[in-house]
């Protein structure tokens, strides 16, 4: 076998033709909008499943028929729906308008941030990798563990009795 040096090597690199990437930019997705002006998406968390609708408006939020303040009363929960609103800096821009069923107000409240973003994506489709980067176009699998015999939880058994 023949030897090769390093600078064989070096000059066989430098000889060949130096191809730069090309980086190929897919054309965005067209708007999903219907026949009056609104988007709509689906979104979910633990039991919770939320459809909504947004459209251009001055940023009120109805949830069930009833104000955001009334339905969502604990400001932690509030701060969850606006966050999708606050990476995209659309604060006060949309209308919000959905429907929510199942599960408790914490896994409401996620479902109803799942699906606003989901919907800002097919009115505004250059939003979408803002809202990926902060990971919430991510459906949350977190559900609860269910129940299995012979334990009085998931996980947790009977109390124990020596006697």
């Amino acid at each position: 076998m023949d030897k090769v040096s390093l600078e064989n090597l070096q000059t066989a690199v430098s000889d060949q033709p130096t191809q730069a990437r090309e980086t190929i930019t897919k054309p965005l997705p067209e708007p999903k909008i219907d026949k009056l002006g609104r988007a709509y998406a689906t979104g979910k968390r633990k039991d919770a499943i939320a459809r909504v609708w947004i459209k251009p408006g001055t940023g009120k939020v109805t949830v069930n028929g009833r104000d955001n303040l009334v339905y969502f009363a604990r400001p932690v929960l509030r701060m969850l729906i606006n966050q999708p609103f606050g990476i995209v800096n659309r604060q006060d821009q949309y209308d919000v308008f959905c429907t929510v069923k199942g599960g408790g107000l914490s896994g409401q409240a996620g479902a109803v941030r799942h699906g606003i973003s989901k919907a800002l994506t097919y009115y505004e489709p250059a939003l979408r990798s803002a809202l990926k980067a902060e990971g919430f176009m991510t459906r949350d699998a977190r559900v609860v563990e269910r129940k299995k015999y012979g334990r009085k939880k998931a996980r947790r058994s009977f109390q124990f009795s020596k006697r």
